[in-house]
């Protein structure tokens, strides 16, 4: 039997109505759009000692460090869309999620101080967490335990934070003493000159819809910027600021592999459950989000508006993030470009295949991964951020009850620099305003416990911080 019949009876082509040339072409789009992940996700988690919190080695300059990261990326993404292709056969594409990298580095390394080993051990508890639930069963209990209007508003907030995360980088948003924040320099500060030209090079390709938007957008920044820093008509100190350190790169992983271990022997139990928490709760509604929506593209859904055995992809993306921890990267999710490659009419987990084997492809680019400077790289939170804040649509504005929590949520994310806290602020208000709304019914004992918990946990922390 020939390997495309082969393939063909696997996936179910016949059932599913497509062929092999369908689906390689879709697999293709999907690599495409989001395969920006490779070298925004080590910019993203990589430290710089002083300047920017994140995964630090000793021994190891940020361009090695970066090469890790990106080797382990792709090393996690491949797992997770491989067990999307051959054990819940759909076409969606997997890989370290933006919002909780970002996370990862700025709120849990930085803000809160906790170790960068200590943070991935929090990544693989919650692949574990995943793993147990979905093999359970227990989604829908889960789904019920947390308010409708916070799930809604997550994916606003993170759109936001990672915005501002990305402005930062490019020199448009600057910090201020009086107004927190203000316009940076950018008719006269080289790197917001170049990051302007680049973010609207890059916006006008992705609203013509040109497939790899983002990657051309990333990589044509950086060429620009070497280009200004080696045409004489800047400073030195701008010119260094242009182009990143220097082309060392290595693909030995060992110092992130494992590095869980360490992180489990000194763990301070109620803020890991914060982080353990939060890591799974966008990850888990992230996930179930995208995987409806997408399948709804693509026809999926049954006549309740369910995806059949959606436990299955819940699977993949819980082994991902597990793997992806014990490798050194923070939470793999589903991702939302593979609605570029079911719109191609991919439809079964061949698609999936060829994402996963396209990202395996990619090693050989890895030292990409430390050739881009930092503010051509953030393009991509910019432009994924915009669009994230589309999900506003899906909150019931009308009703205050929902917009509320809502509004806390997205409101107090992008300006505490916390997802965490913005998931708090929008649990805690839940149950305030449904129960002054007489509105009892809709409040679940769970909400008023995870509320409690929520507000226990900040008076100790913030008394703390005092």
């Amino acid at each position: 039997m020939a390997l495309s019949d082969s393939l063909a009876n696997y996936f179910e082509f016949e059932e599913h109505g497509t062929d092999l040339r369908t689906e390689v072409l879709a697999g293709l789009t999907t690599f495409l759009t989001m395969s920006y992940i490779v070298v925004v996700n080590p910019s993203i988690l990589a430290g710089i000692p002083g300047e920017k919190p994140g995964i630090t080695v000793p021994g190891y300059s940020l361009p090695e460090v970066q090469s890790m990261l990106a080797v382990v990326t792709i090393i996690a993404a491949a797992t997770a869309t491989l067990i999307m292709a051959f054990y819940a056969n759909r076409p969606f594409g997997q890989a370290p999620g933006l919002g909780l990298n970002a996370f990862f580095a700025f709120t849990v390394v930085g803000a809160l101080g906790i170790p960068w080993q200590t943070a991935l051990a929090a990544v693989v508890v919650e692949g574990i967490v995943f793993i147990v639930l979905t093999a359970v069963g227990a989604r829908e209990y889960v789904i019920r335990a947390f308010p409708e209007p916070v799930k809604f508003a997550v994916g606003t907030g993170i759109g936001l934070f990672l915005a501002i995360i990305g402005l930062q980088a490019m020199g448009i948003v600057v910090d201020d003493p009086a107004t927190l924040v203000q316009l940076g320099a950018v008719a006269s500060d080289p790197v917001a000159i170049v990051s302007v030209v680049g973010l609207l090079f890059t916006f006008a390709l992705y609203a013509r819809g040109i497939r790899g938007s983002i990657v051309i957008g990333i990589v044509a920044t950086a060429v620009l910027g070497w280009v200004v820093a080696n045409a004489g008509v800047v400073g030195s100190e701008a010119a260094g600021r242009l182009v990143a350190g220097g082309p060392s790169a290595t693909y030995d992983i060992t110092p992130l592999a494992g590095a869980f271990l360490d992180g489990l022997a000194d763990i301070e139990a109620f803020t890991f459950a914060l982080v353990v928490f939060t890591f799974f709760f966008v990850d888990f509604f992230d996930t179930a989000g995208t995987l409806t929506g997408v399948s709804q593209i693509a026809g999926f859904l049954d006549e309740d508006g369910n995806l059949p055995d959606i436990d299955r992809p819940l699977m993949a993306d819980a082994v991902g993030t597990t793997v992806g921890g014990m490798l050194g990267t923070s939470t793999v999710t589903t991702y939302i470009e593979s609605a570029a490659g079911v719109e191609e009419g991919g439809r079964t987990g061949m698609t999936a295949l060829v994402v996963a084997l396209l990202f395996l492809a990619s090693l050989a680019v890895v030292p990409l991964a430390a050739a881009i400077p930092l503010y051509a790289s953030h393009i991509a939170l910019v432009v994924i951020g915009v669009v994230m804040l589309g999900n506003v649509v899906d909150i019931a504005w009308d009703d205050l009850s929902y917009a509320i929590p809502a509004g806390m949520t997205i409101l107090v994310m992008p300006l505490t620099y916390s997802i965490a806290t913005g998931i708090a602020a929008g649990i805690v208000t839940y149950p305030i305003v449904k129960a002054a709304r007489g509105e009892w019914g809709d409040v679940r004992p769970g909400h008023w416990a995870l509320a409690g918990a929520f507000v226990l946990y900040y008076v100790v922390r913030t008394n703390t911080l005092a």
